[in-house]
């Protein structure tokens, strides 16, 4: 009876097993491009950081309408004017079951604030963070920072006893081609883990069953496949290869609504695209202008924004799935100001002036970077734009490249002319202001102002706008800054593009206007 027994409890739990087995849900995701890492710090990328968000958390988070919300923070306040003070969420662990405590966030900090990490614009206006107790912290600024909430909501904690066993204590540097265990594993805090990383060709994450909040969607598994051809992507959606792809190529969106299996998800994304150019070197790396550099004359910038045909590229490159632009930010950003957004009129004939007014009436050649697999069409886009200048006597020497190659080329300021798309990770205008603009310094500021644009007018905004917590003269003084920059074309801003994404009819998710796309909300029906 006892041997009965026990064979029909084993049969049972063999029979919940299978029955766990085969009710697991998984979601297969097709993207253009590959997260170009698992470091959390490594690169400053909105793919790179959706991808990672699922594994890593901040102090603190957003929920799917961007709102603010605690994450390993359970509350936050003032204490002074420079000094913010954080209480740690207790209980809560690591995958690999250690406890998260003060020292890992202070280890964390330090980290993204060190050397080859991309996310230096976080924290350069930090003067020391402080542990209290294990489960306190305290972060003081260089100046009064009321957004520093908002800003810490992308800053990943790591575990610093991993890091330190897997010497992964530095960030990745992309820049350098530099790679160490970070690179390959994880060990976050997040509602998924990482079971299998192969770059470039599939990443594998599982769900967190020990993870202290609340997971909405019941998704188990998520398998993620770069897949870079735009007709081989919409293929794997339509043959249900895949459940979910992003970007959906716009000429495409059609058929997959028709499809009777998949649907097309589309909205607004906060991201702006636009161009950069060297204005720091006195000869730029690649034209054929020797001895001096044209993009330091502001006649010549004007001159290429009013070259730019951008009415034509929302037409017949993005289908009118854009929206032209003539500031950095977009609608939905903290600061941006519909009144300011008027672009210079395309005019062919008074940028061939612009042109011959600052010495080169036959035009000359420079060389473009651009991706092709990272934003909506980006690669036509700069093909369009190639287009429009040789209109004007400007050879460009267009040079279109995967991400994975592109980004650590650029971050190296080794260009004269890019292509890059930029989403306020906070939300605000001050985020574009202290990252895209101000002079760069070693700091962290200007970290990605690849063109080195300097107005110390601009900086001086910034840093008041950072402090200031009067709307109204906060307001205004975005309003200047942002005046000043277009003034000077500081950089040629081009659109903002919307979000398309393929989705399977049994598969529910939430689309963000910030282009990530939490695991924790997925739903397979």
């Amino acid at each position: 009876m006892k041997l009965k027994k026990t064979l029909a409890v084993s049969l049972v739990m063999a029979a919940m097993t299978a029955m766990s087995a085969a009710s697991a849900q998984t979601v297969r995701i097709g993207n253009q491009g590959d997260a170009l890492s698992m470091d959390p710090h490594s690169l400053n990328e909105s793919l790179q950081l959706s991808v990672t968000n699922n594994i890593y958390e901040p102090l603190v988070g957003r929920d799917r309408n961007l709102n603010l919300v605690p994450a390993l923070a359970t509350s936050w306040k003032q204490t002074a004017p420079t000094v913010w003070r954080f209480e740690l969420r207790k209980g809560v662990k690591f995958h690999d079951g250690a406890p998260f405590t003060a020292d890992d966030v202070l280890f964390s900090f330090a980290r993204a604030a060190g050397d080859g990490s991309d996310m230096k614009s976080y924290t350069n206006d930090f003067k020391a963070v402080r542990k209290v107790d294990d489960f306190t912290v305290e972060i003081e600024t260089k100046a009064p920072f009321p957004i520093l909430p908002d800003v810490l909501s992308l800053v990943f904690i790591m575990n610093k006893q991993w890091a330190e066993a897997n010497q992964a204590t530095r960030p990745v540097d992309r820049r350098k081609g530099v790679e160490n265990a970070a690179s390959f594993r994880a060990n976050g805090t997040g509602p998924f883990r990482l079971r299998e990383r192969q770059p470039n060709v599939k990443t594998s994450f599982v769900r967190n069953g020990n993870y202290w909040g609340k997971i909405e969607g019941n998704v188990v598994n998520v398998e993620y496949t770069p897949i870079g051809n735009d007709a081989t992507r919409v293929a794997a959606l339509l043959s249900g290869q895949v459940d979910v792809i992003e970007p959906v190529p716009l000429q495409d969106v059609a058929r997959i609504n028709a499809s009777g299996k998949s649907k097309v998800m589309q909205g607004p994304e906060l991201r702006t695209i636009f161009l950069g150019m060297d204005q720091a070197r006195d000869e730029l790396l690649y034209s054929n202008v020797k001895g001096k550099n044209p993009f330091k004359d502001k006649r010549v910038r004007q001159a290429f924004y009013q070259a730019i045909d951008i009415n034509g590229i929302q037409r017949t490159v993005m289908r009118g799935a854009s929206k032209p632009t003539a500031l950095m930010v977009g609608p939905g950003i903290n600061g941006f100001d519909p009144a300011m957004n008027t672009r210079l009129p395309y005019d062919p004939e008074a940028a061939k002036k612009l042109l011959a007014d600052a010495g080169y009436p036959n035009g000359f050649e420079v060389g473009m970077n651009c991706p092709n697999d990272r934003y909506v069409n980006d690669g036509n886009i700069c093909q369009a734009v190639a287009a429009n200048l040789a209109r004007v006597g400007v050879k460009v020497n267009l040079q279109a490249e995967t991400k994975g190659t592109y980004f650590p080329k650029i971050l190296k300021r080794d260009t004269s002319f890019y292509l890059l798309g930029w989403t306020p990770g906070t939300y605000d205008s001050h985020n574009a202001l202290n990252a895209l603009k101000r002079c760069v310094d070693s700091s962290g500021a200007g970290q990605f102002n690849l063109g080195s644009y300097c107005n110390p007018k601009v900086d001086e905004l910034t840093a008041k706008i950072q402090s200031e917590t009067d709307k109204p003269r906060r307001d205004a003084m975005i309003r200047e800054a942002f005046k000043i920059h277009s003034d000077d074309i500081g950089h040629l801003p081009l659109h903002q593009q919307a979000l398309a994404w393929g989705v399977a009819n049994n598969v529910q998710l939430a689309q963000i206007a910030d282009n990530f796309m939490p695991f924790r909300y997925m739903s397979v029906r």
